[in-house]
Order: structure tokens, then sequence, then C-alpha cells
């Protein structure tokens, strides 16, 4: 029969192993990617829709695409948590358009920006060419 040592240096490394495999399931969860696309077209949308959603590497192939057209990214772990609850090609519900409009907002200041840099290279390169 096992003495009281034993059986507690036996419960200790059974902590160990479940603390180690929690661990590494925390850091493999951590370690995948998620990527959601929105679309919002004021004229069409009644609301922004989902069009892609996913983890791992069907968000690596979003966040491609999105790369290879210039796309802005936003991230929010929290907003993407959400977002992946939802069905792809429906709309996002109106109790999270207050976080969307945040995203949206972003982007237009990232679009902004990126309009004033390019006027200010033209005029920087028509001030050179002169």
């Amino acid at each position: 029969m096992p003495n009281r040592r034993e059986i507690e240096e036996k419960e200790a490394r059974h902590r160990q192993k479940i603390k180690k495999t929690t661990l590494e399931l925390d850091s493999k969860a951590a370690g995948e990617r998620s990527a959601i696309a929105i679309r919002y077209d004021v004229e069409h949308d009644a609301a922004p829709v989902i069009l892609a959603a996913g983890r791992g590497e069907f968000a690596e192939d979003i966040l491609k695409i999105a790369e290879d057209h210039k796309i802005p990214f936003y991230e929010d772990k929290g907003l993407a948590d959400l977002l992946l609850k939802l069905e792809v090609n429906t709309e996002v519900p109106p109790e999270l358009y207050t976080l969307i409009a945040e995203v949206l907002a972003f982007i237009f200041r990232l679009d902004q920006m990126a309009s004033k840099r390019e006027r200010l290279y033209k005029r920087v390169k028509e001030m050179d060419d002169a």
C-alpha cells in the first residue's frame, strides 16, 4: 500500500501533467489566428455583412487575400470571437453595430491618411520635376 508521501508525489506529477497539457492547449489556441471579412456598402447593404470567417489556415487565406487587395486589417480578438459565431452571408446584428462602427471609423481614417500622403507625394514630385 502506498504511503502518504508517494500519494502526494503522484498527485503532484498528475497536476503537473494537467498543467502542462492546459498550457499546451492554451498556446495552440493563442497561436491560431482568426479572420473575418466584412462588407458594408451604404448604398446596397442595410447592415454590415459577414463575407468570410475562419480560424487557422483559412484565416491566413482570408488575410492574404485582404493583403493582396490592399484591404486594411483591424485586430480585435474579442470582436473576432463574437463575429466568428455568426453565419457567413448574414448581417451583423444591431448589438454589434457600435463595435463595427469603430472598425469602419478606423478604416476611414486610414483611407484619409493614405489620400493625404498620396497628395503630398504628388506635390513633392511636381516640385522635383519643376
